[in-house]
């Protein structure tokens, strides 16, 4: 007796024969198969199959082979001792000569069969069909099955009479009353016998083999096998020829190899001619090829092996693992290094948190009302629903980061800290298909919050609270730090957010625009619904970031020359954003203009209800001389009356 423990890719030694294949490959001795034909030949009747029994496959992508035979005339009985003793030794329990004889073919050659009971199949008429919804099947085990469309079922047309390659069907068992076999011998395929067999709870050896597909070749020579036996064992005769139906046809595996190939990647020095006995001790037809390559036609049984190094290996396992030296790798090693978006990951995460902020790493899985207060920057994105969700709380993919960093601000609140800086790098999951019919796109997000106060309780000073321009001034020092100009911020109304707080980020270059994310405060009845104080975010694509960030780093002297500033106070209408008054004023002064920066807004009742004073400091300065104050006073003239006409500016007196 020989206990084998297989690893899944080695189903070809559950069943005698491919034992004795392997055995023989390790002893180099030939393997000898039982004489089927001539056995079945001289058993046979002057009847012909295909008058009494007939065969068609509906499903022809579930079944691409049914081969039936027709043993007439059999006495059912107890089977000899001799194979009762086997199958014992085997864990399976004997019946009778014509169960005995499917349960010991299938474990000698791998292949289940099926016995039925001819005279109960109508007109004995074989379909192998799918089931019908609700179509229900009374098995061997006598418990009545309610079947799904995607089971398999072999049918007479009429009936269902078996659950293929699981168990058979009650109504065409063979009983002590028996004369007419109609033997079984098809392949099935896997997935659909592994999920049938799952589903309903009847796992046996018939279904372990059929779901691994073990030795598909050996449809027929089982079948012949079977009915021999059953001839001899049971007193029937064979009626002459096979009744075959065919659905999907079997491509055999062939594999081209090269010896060096072989022993490049062993690090042996193998002939040719050794390679060659390998492959003949393991029963596998090679071809000779130009320049020592060889063509190996694999059989069936070895469904495990469908490349080049799979054909290696088993030249390794059969050559001897202790025969092959020990030899130091021969590659071409490259230095390590990050891409341009894993660098600017690891410096953005290198920068928020020394600015302040920690990182917070959540759920890829959040709930659908999450997504319905706060939808984010993909307010077109439907929700993807698992199929399997731990919980209602996480049964969807994000699309968007921040409902998350509320959770984690409340989570925050509620064990009395109030003072919550965090970002996260991650994820989300966008399509506008309701139901997906292919991947959703996933989208790299940066996504930032802040709220309570700006610094902790100190002596020199009563701590503010935070604002827009705490996180604004984190955003912008990232993008002085990536190398990113023309950024600019536009007013924007996103749902979820302060309409009068917020703002589109928005980069021009190259003459097109690109906008990033969005940044500004919640929401004030998001605020309340939450129980938390003024509390603003930030979203942006990073990936974005990185397609704009500049790595060149530019070096400029220390201004040897001195600079001229000059001051302006300007009232405009409320409306006009103080980003277009900086824009106007670089793009009047031109080189000259070092620097330039808003140091006042100033509101009230003396400049009117819908005016403001804007207070603007402008520094000159060229590397290349001393600037004169007439010519820093004639551009700077020319700066403000580019800003009087262009938005009806007024110099404040």
């Amino acid at each position: 007796m020989l206990d084998l423990d297989l690893t899944p890719n080695r189903s070809d030694c559950l069943s005698m024969l491919g034992a004795a294949y392997e055995i023989g490959a390790i002893l180099g001795r030939e393997v000898k198969l039982p004489d089927t034909e001539s056995a079945v030949e001289q058993l046979g009747s002057g009847v012909k199959a295909a008058d009494r029994i007939s065969v068609e496959i509906t499903a022809k992508e579930q079944c691409s082979h049914y081969a039936a035979r027709l043993i007439e005339g059999v006495k059912i009985g107890p089977s000899p001792l001799w194979m009762q003793n086997r199958l014992m030794a085997t864990g399976v329990r004997p019946i009778n000569n014509i169960v005995d004889v499917t349960n010991y073919v299938m474990l000698e050659y791998g292949r289940p069969l099926h016995a039925f009971d001819a005279d109960k199949l109508a007109n004995g008429h074989i379909d192998v069909r799918l089931a019908k919804e609700g179509e229900k099947l009374v098995t061997l085990d006598d418990v009545e099955r309610t079947l799904e469309p995607h089971m398999l079922l072999i049918t007479d047309g009429t009936k269902p009479v078996g659950l293929a390659g699981v168990m058979g069907g009650a109504n065409s068992e063979v009983s002590e009353s028996t004369t007419r076999i109609l033997l079984e011998s098809a392949k099935f395929d896997g997935g659909t016998i592994r999920k049938t067999s799952r589903q309903l709870g009847l796992r046996s050896e018939a279904s372990q083999r059929f779901e691994k597909e073990v030795n598909p070749e050996a449809v027929i020579p089982a079948l012949d096998r079977a009915a021999a036996l059953i001839a001899e064992l049971g007193g029937g005769q064979v009626a002459s020829g096979i009744v075959e139906g065919a659905g999907g046809e079997h491509k055999p595996v062939q594999i081209e190899i090269t010896l060096d190939k072989i022993n490049s990647y062993l690090g042996t020095s193998l002939s040719l001619e050794e390679v060659k006995d390998i492959f003949g001790r393991l029963n596998f037809v090679v071809e000779p090829l130009e320049q020592d390559g060889l063509l190996v036609h694999v059989p069936s049984r070895r469904g495990d092996i469908t490349r080049v190094v799979d054909l290696i290996e088993e030249v390794a396992r059969l050559h001897g693992y202790d025969h092959i030296p020990t030899t130091l790798m021969n590659v071409e090693t490259t230095p390590g290094a990050l891409n341009k978006e894993q660098r600017i990951r690891r410096l953005t995460r290198n920068l928020l948190t020394n600015s302040g902020l920690h990182e917070a790493i959540t759920y890829s899985f959040t709930h659908p009302g999450l997504i319905a207060e706060f939808p984010g920057a993909y307010r077109e994105a439907k929700p993807i629903a698992l199929a399997m969700p731990m919980s209602e709380e996480r049964s969807v993919l994000r699309t968007s980061l921040v409902p998350h960093l509320i959770d984690v601000a409340l989570y925050n609140r509620n064990r009395n800290t109030n003072d919550v800086a965090v970002f996260e790098i991650g994820r989300v999951f966008v399509t506008e298909e309701a139901s997906l019919t292919r991947l959703p796109e996933e989208k790299l997000l940066l996504s930032a919050l802040i709220t309570g106060k700006r610094s902790e309780l100190h002596w020199t000073g009563k701590p503010g609270d935070v604002d827009f321009y705490d996180l604004k001034g984190v955003f912008e020092g990232l993008t002085d730090y990536l190398g990113i100009k023309g950024v600019r911020y536009v007013p924007a109304q996103p749902e979820g957010f302060h309409p009068g707080r917020t703002a589109q980020i928005v980069v021009e270059a190259n003459g097109k625009q690109t906008v990033l994310g969005v940044i500004g405060q919640l929401h004030p009845a998001l605020q309340q619904q939450k129980d938390l104080a003024d509390t603003f975010v930030l979203e942006v694509e990073l990936d974005l970031l990185a397609q704009l960030s500049d790595e060149k780093l530019t070096y400029s002297p220390l201004p040897r020359y001195p600079a001229i500033s000059r001051d302006m106070a300007l009232v405009v209408d409320r409306s006009i954003a103080v980003g277009d008054l900086l824009a106007k004023a670089k793009e009047t002064a031109g080189s000259l203009l070092e620097s330039i920066q808003v140091f006042d807004i100033y509101t009230g009742e003396r400049l009117g209800a819908d005016k403001k004073s804007v207070a603007i400091s402008l520094v000159y300065r060229t590397p290349e001389r001393t600037l004169t104050d007439e010519e820093v006073s004639e551009l700077h003239g020319r700066v403000v009356a580019s800003l009087e006409s262009g938005f009806g500016a007024e110099l404040r007196k």
